[in-house]
């Protein structure tokens, strides 16, 4: 079974950086296409940012150039380095797994992270 355990979240001022760490056991890693999303309060679950087996990164606009997701296939985990953050990146963080040729979609419990202005 697969499973995703989030790190990392919590209460930073505007401009303030935080690192989310997620990390997966019961499946391998490298073939795993890993992503962060993010749910604020009252507002639909979003992509914020993507990464292939093949090290390929996609990020959302909103977070284009201040935060940066990498993976670490020894470790099997992926990390989202978010700086500069703003009030509206405040959301619940969730990490996801994926690989398509099985159909397998896990997420993990959610990670909280709170900016204030």
């Amino acid at each position: 079974q697969v499973q995703l355990v989030e790190s990392g979240g919590g209460l930073v001022q505007a401009g303030g950086s935080l690192r989310l760490s997620c990390t997966v056991s019961g499946s391998t890693f490298g073939v795993l296409h890993m992503a962060w999303y993010r749910q604020a309060p009252g507002k639909q679950r979003e992509l914020v940012a993507s990464i292939s087996p093949g090290v390929y990164e996609s990020y959302t606009a909103s977070v284009k150039g201040r935060f940066t997701i990498s993976r670490d296939n020894v470790k099997n985990t992926v990390h989202l380095q978010m700086n500069n953050l703003k009030p509206e990146d405040t959301a619940v963080y969730y990490c996801n797994a994926q690989r398509a040729i099985t159909g397998l979609i896990v997420w993990g419990q959610g990670t909280q992270v709170t900016v204030s202005s």
